[in-house]
């Protein structure tokens, strides 16, 4: 059975490199990333090694008596190599329950990566999960188009991108976070009466950590103003839109539809899969149907991301 300890930041090196050749791994695995908000969860990342080898990592945090898959990531169950077998997932899924009851830890909470974040076939731990009897406890809807494919989009989608080039707007890659930020914090309070995730000093620190893989783009009026703008993580496989908004102004000519249509048709137009993320609230029971609706017409449709709970109360298998 693999060996289990707790990572400490003397082997961050190590880690990433890890990272880096993992199967479904993206570089919000990399503790340059993971160690930004260091401050807000207790980290309890894990390495398991065989042979001395190191065989997979678990981005973790503790938390109300659980051990949990990072609280500071959208998603990151077991990172895993090309090495990891089903037979040998079952021996780490063993010795991680082994060691969080060991640690005191009442309940093991993990969420799984997406499908569309896999390099190669990485879903060794879907049926460990099923086979240690985790239980589902979370299902979230990931809006997703394959670009190179091609997809149906609405009329008024395609309208509405027309209306902006008409108005004069254009879009551009941006590094004006802070232009864009106000932008974003005024939707989010009138639509959600919440605030962005990342505050602006972080995202802009995160960009300047992961410059390639943290894009901004925006529509610009003829005058210069931001009316919206998508900021986009960017994956071998993915690219993801972490944000989008529009100002007042923006809605009324199509500024947002502007955006998305030239992410897919041009900077992503050969990218395997664009994800419009979520559109569910309290623990996915709920869906937003405008804001999916929104993202469906873009031809974008469903694959979901999963989260488990296993009680390490229980007897285990």
């Amino acid at each position: 059975m693999p060996s289990v300890q707790r990572h400490s930041p003397d082997r961050n090196a190590e880690w990433d490199t890890f990272v880096d050749g993992a199967k479904n791994a993206t570089f919000l695995f990399c503790r340059g990333y993971m160690d930004y908000h260091a401050q807000r969860f207790i980290d309890h990342s894990l390495v398991f090694e065989q042979n001395g080898m190191t065989v997979a990592l678990l981005p973790a945090h503790e938390a109300s008596g659980s051990l949990s898959s990072h609280g500071g990531l959208t998603y990151g169950g077991l990172i895993v190599g090309d090495d990891m077998t089903t037979t040998l997932m079952l021996s780490v899924f063993k010795a991680l329950i082994g060691y969080a009851r060991e640690a005191g830890f009442e309940a093991l909470q993990y969420k799984t990566v997406p499908t569309i974040y896999h390099r190669r076939p990485a879903e060794e731990d879907r049926y460990a999960l099923f086979r240690m009897g985790a239980k589902l406890v979370r299902r979230d809807v990931l809006s997703v188009v394959h670009p190179a494919a091609g997809a149906s989009r609405q009329t008024r989608r395609r309208r509405a991108a027309a209306k902006a080039v008409k108005a004069g707007l254009s879009v551009a890659e941006d590094t004006d976070f802070s232009a864009f930020w106000p932008v974003l914090a005024a939707l989010l309070n009138e639509r959600h009466d919440t605030v962005p995730v990342h505050s602006l000093a972080e995202i802009e620190l995160l960009h300047s950590r992961f410059p390639n893989h943290i894009r901004l783009f925006t529509a610009r009026d003829g005058a210069g103003e931001i009316l919206a703008g998508a900021v986009i993580y960017e994956s071998i496989q993915v690219a993801h839109v972490q944000y989008m908004a529009t100002s007042a102004a923006g809605r009324g000519n199509g500024a947002l539809d502007l955006v998305l249509s030239h992410l897919l048709d041009h900077v992503y137009a050969a990218k395997q899969w664009f994800d419009f993320g979520i559109s569910n609230e309290a623990e996915g029971r709920v869906l937003n149907e405008g804001l999916i609706e929104f993202k469906e017409g873009f031809g974008a449709r469903a694959i979901v991301h999963d989260s488990y709970r296993f009680d390490l109360a229980g007897d285990g298998r």
